[in-house]
């Protein structure tokens, strides 16, 4: 952490100073505080920091931002300190003049800001946020770890309600927003896609007139935006539609995807080691950034070609004689057309199944969007299908007469089932809400966690 006192932190949040130190490092737990910090007790539904202020102070922390002075011990006094924390990382933001790029969508963020560190990691050293540590809490956090050795950053910001991503975006002051789509994820808190998206637009808050936003030409809800929005629009397109950049000349390979990128009348060919046409969309996002951050087309080719899939987001890989298609962090219709759509391009010596659990957080909307899955799975050319949960028994419901099928919510059930059936040469797609934790299931079948 570079420097900054916890007089310049004082004056941020606008309370009183209890000292002049240098503070090293700002923490939130007590277990990996170091001498020289500032403690930062933050309250949870089932967790309050307050109790552990004594003991950071003991351990060298140089004071504590609370939401109530502690006797005899060195406070800031703050009313919330959870937007404390997004002020403090704002301080320190500010002491950077670097590129800052925030993303948001209902699918593929994750996805999306990995290919962009790993663009602008051709070029700049570059600070990305780590796993999903994409709320107020993980997203400032992540932007406490900026050093002077850092050229750029990448932060990504997912939300549950309004107002989130508006605190995050404030505090980050982005120089690039890239906003993926516009699904169903959370419609059950914000009541439909027209708030999703009017949520997801918070992100420009926290920007200046002119910084430029990266969007999907080909979601109805974005592809509007260049008109509508009074700041600099960049927009993406793999379905032919007008777009700063797009892509043509798809090609899918046993996980590797070629294609075209089409710019400003110039064709270049780019190699992506992923496969979808989502992670086409994605990659296309990933340019446009690399462009405005100023870098040359072969850097950012460069980058393409160098990213990893990570964690539980479509990872490809082969086990017992059979291709696993492991994409269980989240689910939405949206993505689980993306995950069909790589099961059915997939070349197979066997036949095609699908593992398909409960998408949750849906509310009132759940049962008629689990049978939209199910029409999308009638046209997916699959062999079989395997559902999981109580939502998804709708997916079976709609789903083609021809096609094989499984229900149940029983684990063990499944996995059974699943032990029963498969065989060399199939390849499986898994696909659901992190909350049904179908990795548990790919960990008992071939006998390690993915």
């Amino acid at each position: 952490m570079e420097k900054l006192t916890l007089k310049e932190i004082a004056e941020k949040l606008n309370t009183l100073c209890p000292s002049d130190a240098e503070i090293t490092e700002i923490s939130t737990d007590t277990r990996k505080l170091t001498k020289g910090c500032l403690f930062l007790a933050l309250r949870g539904k089932k967790f309050n920091g307050h109790n552990f202020v004594r003991q950071a102070i003991q351990a060298g922390a140089v004071a504590a931002v609370t939401d109530t002075q502690i006797e005899d011990l060195p406070c800031l006094v703050v009313k919330d300190t959870g937007k404390a924390l997004l002020e403090i990382a704002n301080l320190y933001r500010n002491k950077f003049d670097i590129p800052v790029v925030a993303v948001t969508g209902s699918v593929g963020k994750t996805t999306t800001k990995e290919l962009i560190a790993c663009v602008l990691s051709e070029k700049y050293n570059t600070l990305k946020t780590e796993a999903n540590l994409n709320n107020e809490i993980g997203m400032p956090k992540t932007l406490l770890h900026l050093t002077s050795e850092h050229g750029a950053a990448v932060v990504e910001m997912g939300m549950n309600h309004f107002g989130e991503i508006s605190n995050m975006t404030n505090s980050a002051e982005p120089t690039i927003a890239v906003i993926t789509n516009i699904g169903f994820s959370h419609v059950e808190n914000l009541g439909s896609q027209e708030g999703i998206k009017k949520a997801k637009l918070e992100i420009l808050e926290g920007m200046k007139e002119n910084a430029p936003l990266v969007t999907n030409a080909d979601d109805k809800l974005l592809c509007s935006l260049k008109s509508e929005l009074n700041r600099p629009v960049y927009t993406f397109s793999t379905q032919g539609n007008p777009a700063d950049v797009s892509a043509e000349d798809i090609k899918e390979e046993n996980g590797v995807t070629t294609f075209s990128i089409c710019h400003e009348g110039k064709k270049s060919l780019a190699v992506l080691p992923a496969v979808g046409e989502h992670n086409v969309k994605n990659a296309l996002a990933a340019y446009l950034v690399g462009t405005l951050a100023g870098m040359s087309e072969q850097e950012i080719l460069c980058g393409l070609a160098k990213y990893q899939p990570t964690g539980m987001r479509q990872n490809i890989m082969e086990k017992n004689g059979q291709i696993i298609i492991a994409d269980c962090y989240n689910a939405s219709p949206d993505s689980m057309q993306a995950g069909l759509n790589v099961l059915r391009a997939y070349l197979a010596e066997g036949r095609k199944i699908a593992v398909l659990g409960d998408m949750l957080e849906l509310g009132n909307m759940s049962e008629e969007l689990h049978s939209r899955v199910g029409e999308m799975v009638t046209n997916a050319g699959i062999d079989m299908l395997f559902c999981y949960g109580t939502a998804s028994v709708k997916i079976a419901e709609s789903a083609g007469k021809e096609i094989q099928k499984f229900c149940t919510d029983n684990p063990d059930m499944l996995t059974q089932k699943l032990r029963e059936t498969v065989q060399e040469g199939d390849v499986l797609l898994f696909k659901a809400s992190h909350g049904m934790h179908l990795e548990n299931i790919i960990s008992a079948l071939y006998g390690e966690e993915e």
